[in-house]
């Protein structure tokens, strides 16, 4: 990799940092006690958690109608969790897979952390049709595998089914590339461990990884292999989430652009959570040097252009409505159906979060203001998340025949839920923020010398930054002279 970057570009890393530093200052947050704000997000993020589970133990115990479900609308507030949390998971790899195969340098500091969300985010999303199914103990039945009611099989032309099927394909690729990615990591904290215990842990998950060249080698190779499968699937999963609905003849569902639409907005949604998160996680594990102003610039101007491409999305399907001439679609879309009707503090709460909000984001200031970014990854986190109950719960409560209509109203075991699965997933977050290292050090490491402060003043001064010949008490020494302690 070269050791040279224009001077204009800003650094990615910040600070007067040597390798050793970067070693020191990822491994503190594991091997050291862990700050204030680390526990009080934990406790915060566990009382959230203990709640739903609660919830959820109630729902199993009593039954789904202590949901705010009826007749009419069977899917409602958990339906629209599970689209959501899958959304909210697409970001991570986006940014691990296709950012790594166009060889963008900005990604090293935010991808780790990214493929855990991401992870995180499908457990919590999984959660929600195995509780709905209301029987959750029945749960294998979606599984095609031979069984005691003869020759019972699933309906393999279900998009139900092939959700199944493609949000395990997307846990288990991403685990393994987000694994994969960690070995080196597993490694240096293993090296350094002090205690025997931890030592043995580091060591089993690292995979005896030794650092020869070979396993670099092997590394880069199955990173390469994993990010091109990965690459599909960001497309393909929310794809087939889309199809949920748009394989159905409800007006409002039957839509050809909702595949285009549901990726576009998963991967808007998903970089407002990764701003989200990394809002905190600078903080609570004390990583500003390497979480810069950059980072989260770029991220924004990711989510200018998806939440563009979202905007478009909604006056298509506007447009749409009025265009087919359908009595039924305009209904659902125009009049009483969205913008008129008892569901249209969703709706505009909707416009005002999605296109709205985001168009703040042209002014470079705030762009690049950490704390203006984290308030608006809030604000689209909601915004996604009424458009996923709109979807939902508008179309289901004004079907074709006026004797269905019926309205959904949450109940207190619904929102428990709801906000237990947003608790567990930081309750993972944080434990994996004390155990885990939160930035791929290895990658860091390899755009430190193009890409880090100090190293791009001195090429600004004009300081060479290759490696030159000292000779020091008749001995000849290899060193960097760039390094700022030059020792035999």
């Amino acid at each position: 990799m070269s050791h040279y970057e224009a001077s204009i570009r800003e650094p990615l890393v910040l600070g007067d940092k040597s390798y050793h530093d970067i070693t020191e200052d990822i491994a503190k947050p594991i091997e050291g006690k862990a700050n204030k704000n680390w526990y009080i997000a934990f406790y915060i993020s566990l009382a959230a958690m203990l709640w739903g589970f609660g919830c959820i133990f109630y729902t199993v115990g009593t039954g789904i109608g202590v949901w705010g479900l009826n007749k009419n609308i069977g899917w409602a507030w958990d339906i629209t969790n599970f689209v959501w949390w899958v959304g909210i998971g697409h970001a991570g790899t986006l940014i691990s897979a296709v950012l790594l195969l166009f060889r963008q340098k900005w990604r090293m500091a935010i991808n780790r952390s990214a493929e855990a969300m991401t992870i995180f985010a499908v457990f919590q999303a999984g959660l929600f049709p195995i509780i709905h199914m209301g029987r959750p103990w029945n749960g294998y039945w979606v599984m095609p595998i031979p069984n005691q009611f003869g020759s019972l099989w699933v309906n393999f032309n279900s998009p139900l089914l092939w959700d199944v099927f493609a949000i395990s394909t997307y846990l288990s690729v991403s685990l393994v590339f987000w694994w994969t990615g960690l070995l080196p990591d597993f490694a240096m904290i293993r090296d350094r461990a002090v205690k025997p215990f931890q030592k043995k842990i580091y060591a089993l998950l690292s995979f005896g990884w030794s650092g020869r060249a070979k396993d670099w080698q092997r590394f880069e190779e199955v990173s390469l292999v994993l990010a091109g499968l990965a690459t599909p699937l960001v497309l393909s999963v929310h794809t087939i989430v889309s199809m949920d609905f748009a394989t159905s003849i409800n007006p409002g569902w039957h839509s050809t652009i909702f595949p285009p639409y549901f990726v576009a907005g998963a991967i808007f949604s998903g970089f407002a959570m990764v701003q989200t998160l990394l809002g905190i996680m600078r903080k609570v594990t004390n990583m500003e040097d390497y979480i810069t102003r950059m980072h989260v610039e770029y991220m924004n101007i990711v989510i200018i252009l998806t939440g563009g491409i979202v905007a478009v999305a909604y006056a298509t399907e506007f447009f749409i409505a009025w265009y087919t001439g359908s009595p039924y679609e305009n209904y659902t879309y125009l009049s009483v159906g969205a913008a008129t009707g008892p569901y249209a503090w969703a709706f505009y709460s909707l416009l005002f979060f999605n296109i709205l909000t985001p168009q703040i984001l042209w002014f470079k200031k705030i762009r690049r203001s950490f704390i203006w970014s984290f308030i608006i990854s809030i604000f689209i986190n909601i915004g996604m998340w009424f458009e996923r109950f709109d979807i939902i719960a508008i179309v289901l409560s004004k079907g074709h025949l006026p004797s269905t209509w019926w309205r959904f109203e949450p109940t207190f075991v619904d929102v428990g839920i709801f906000i237990g699965t947003i608790g567990f997933f930081f309750v993972l977050f944080l434990l994996y923020a004390r155990t885990f290292p939160v930035i791929a050090q290895a990658e860091v490491k390899t755009i430190l010398k193009s890409s880090g402060e100090f190293y791009k003043k001195r090429l600004a001064q004009g300081i060479p930054t290759k490696p030159t010949i000292v000779i020091a008490e008749k001995k000849i020494i290899e060193v960097d002279s760039s390094d700022k302690n030059i020792k035999e």
